[in-house]
């Protein structure tokens, strides 16, 4: 069986971070593993508090991981303070991991800061250059290369100058833009556009999650690069369109819906 280790931060809420991760990588047939870099306590509405764990902990989670088990791909996402960067950086230098999906998760969907202002030059100088592929949306890629983008021209631009931070290859997601979703995935040489459909729902809490885990996971499986995203893609836009009514905020997609399609309980 293949296997993918997402790092990331946990969602007492279930919808996002750590648990969305493992419940994707179950859903495509791969065995997750979790290295916990923070407990956020968090529902549909609101992250009420964050609680970075240790550097040495999560040190001798990656440690205990590679140490042991094959690790076929590695998905990242909330990393809060530039010293979680740097030792997760180290340690992936360390174990050269085949693929790094990188997902630089900024802002909760509430609204709420998950990434310190401090941690932002570790991510892009540490972080980035280590991506197979970064994965982010309109708000954090105007972030990360100090630029806005309101067009289709913006976001070619926006990967140009992303894939310069030194990432093998960008997703750029359009959910933030009016229309239908239509991502950018830019490899150093050839634009690709993955077209997307636009699904009237506030229940998208965890879709960025859910999203760079499933390539993740299709990368841990041998696809190609542009198989494994396009694959995804159409596995969230399924998971957004049956998302579950649960809380009174942002629900949460509905990570096994083909799944329960396919199995009587």
């Amino acid at each position: 069986m293949k296997t993918a280790l997402t790092i990331a931060g946990s969602d007492s809420g279930g919808g996002a971070g750590i648990q969305a991760d493992l419940k994707t990588f179950s859903a495509h047939r791969v065995f997750g593993m979790s290295v916990i870099t923070a407990v956020t306590a968090q529902n549909t509405q609101e992250v009420r508090s964050v609680q970075n764990i240790d550097i040495p902990i999560i040190k001798d989670q990656i440690e205990a991981v590679f140490d042991d088990i094959p690790v076929d791909a590695v998905k990242i996402g909330m990393l809060s303070s530039p010293e979680i960067v740097e030792v997760i950086a180290a340690a992936l230098r360390s174990y050269q991991p085949k693929h790094i999906v990188l997902d630089p998760v900024m802002v909760s969907k509430g609204g709420h800061q998950l990434l310190k202002k401090a941690a932002m030059k570790a991510l892009k100088e540490q972080m980035v250059p280590l991506a197979s592929v970064l994965t982010p949306n309109i708000p954090e890629a105007e972030v990360l290369t100090n630029c806005m983008i309101h067009t289709e021209e913006d976001m070619q631009n926006a990967c140009i100058k992303l894939h310069e931070l030194g990432t093998k290859a960008v997703l750029l997601k359009a959910g933030h833009f009016s229309g239908d979703p239509n991502d950018l995935l830019y490899d150093g040489t050839t634009f690709h556009w993955i077209k997307g459909e636009r699904i009237i729902t506030k229940n998208t809490h965890g879709t960025g999650c859910t999203l760079s885990s499933a390539i993740a996971a299709n990368l841990a499986q041998g696809f190609s690069l542009l198989e494994a995203v396009q694959k995804a893609k159409k596995y969230i836009t399924t998971a957004i369109a049956h998302s579950l009514e649960l809380g009174s905020g942002h629900g949460p997609t509905h990570h096994f819906y083909d799944l329960y399609q396919q199995t009587e309980l």
